[in-house]
C-alpha cells in the first residue's frame, strides 16, 4: 500500500484520513490547511483505487479495509492516531474502533452510518443501474448529483467537468466498485455501538441527498462518547463545498484530547 505523510513531521499526534467510496486521498484537500500545522497526516488511496489500484479479492469487506489502514499505520510507524473518515471511510473507522480501540485517539465520522439506510440503498441501486446499463462514463458523470448541491454544481461547472473527466480516466473498475459497494452495504455495527468508547464527532449535512442526516443522528446516539454536529447545507460533500465551519469544529475536537 502506497501512502504519504504530510503536515508537521515533528507533531506528537497523527491523523489518518480515510476517503469514501471513491477512495482518493485527494478528497481531503480542503481539510489539509486546518490539520497540517498541528498534526502528522497519513494519506493514502484505498486498496483498489488510485495509486493502490489493482483487483480486489472476492469477499472484500469493511474489515479488510480497516486491516489495510492498520497495516499502513504500522508501515509508517504510527502506533496510535486520530481518524477522519467520510461515508465508507467512516465505517472503516468504526470497525477499527470496535476491534482495535487502542490504535485510535479520537475519530471524526462524516456522513457515516451504523447500517445503510433504505434511502441510501435506493441511491446505490440507481447508481449501479446506470453503471450496468450505460457504463463507467455515465456512472462517473452522475456521481456529482449525489455528492453536491445544485448551487455548487452550477457555480463550479467547469471544475465538475474536469473532475468527471479525471474520474472517468482513473475509474477503479466495475469489479472493484461492486465489491466496495457490497462491503458497505453488508456493514452493520448497530449491535456493537454501545461498546465503542472512542470519542467521536459525528458530522452531517441536513441536505445530504445520499445519506440522510438522521443516519448520523442515530449513529451519534448509539455511541456512548459521541456528539453530533450538523450543517444546514453542503450536501454529501459539505467538507468540500463549505469546509470552514467543519474544519474549525473538527480541529477543536481533535485538539481537545
Amino acid at each position: 500500500m502506497k501512502y504519504e505523510i504530510a503536515g508537521r513531521a515533528d507533531a506528537a499526534e497523527a491523523v489518518v484520513l480515510s476517503a469514501g467510496l471513491g477512495g482518493a486521498a485527494g478528497f481531503w484537500a480542503p481539510q489539509m490547511a486546518a490539520l497540517a500545522p498541528r498534526f502528522r497526516i497519513l494519506l493514502f488511496d484505498q486498496r483498489g483505487t488510485g495509486r493502490n489500484a489493482g483487483p480486489l479479492p472476492d469477499g472484500y469487506t469493511i474489515g479488510h479495509m480497516a486491516d489495510d489502514v492498520l497495516a499502513v499505520m504500522d508501515t509508517a510507524g504510527i502506533a496510535r492516531a486520530h481518524f477522519l473518515g467520510h461515508a465508507l471511510g467512516g465505517l472503516v473507522g468504526l470497525d477499527i474502533a470496535r476491534r482495535h480501540p487502542e490504535r485510535l485517539g479520537r475519530m471524526v465520522l462524516v456522513n457515516a452510518w451504523a447500517k445503510a439506510d433504505r434511502h441510501t440503498e435506493r441511491c446505490f441501486d440507481i447508481r449501479l443501474g446506470i453503471l450496468q446499463s450505460q457504463g463507467p462514463a455515465a456512472y462517473v458523470a452522475a456521481q456529482p448529483l449525489f455528492l453536491h448541491t445544485a448551487p455548487y454544481l452550477s457555480a463550479n461547472h467547469e471544475k465538475i467537468l474536469a473532475e468527471v473527466a479525471h474520474g472517468t480516466a482513473h475509474f477503479q473498475g466495475a469489479g472493484n466498485l461492486l465489491k466496495r459497494i457490497g462491503a458497505l452495504r453488508a456493514f452493520d455495527a448497530r449491535a456493537d455501538l454501545a461498546d465503542i468508547a472512542t470519542p467521536a464527532l459525528v458530522a452531517a449535512s441536513r441536505d445530504d441527498l445520499l445519506v440522510p442526516w438522521t443516519a448520523s443522528q442515530a449513529l451519534a446516539e448509539g455511541l456512548p462518547a459521541a456528539r453530533l454536529w450538523l450543517t444546514e447545507q453542503g450536501g454529501h460533500a459539505f467538507t468540500v463545498e463549505q469546509p470552514e465551519p467543519f474544519n474549525a469544529t473538527m480541529a477543536e475536537f481533535l485538539l481537545s484530547a
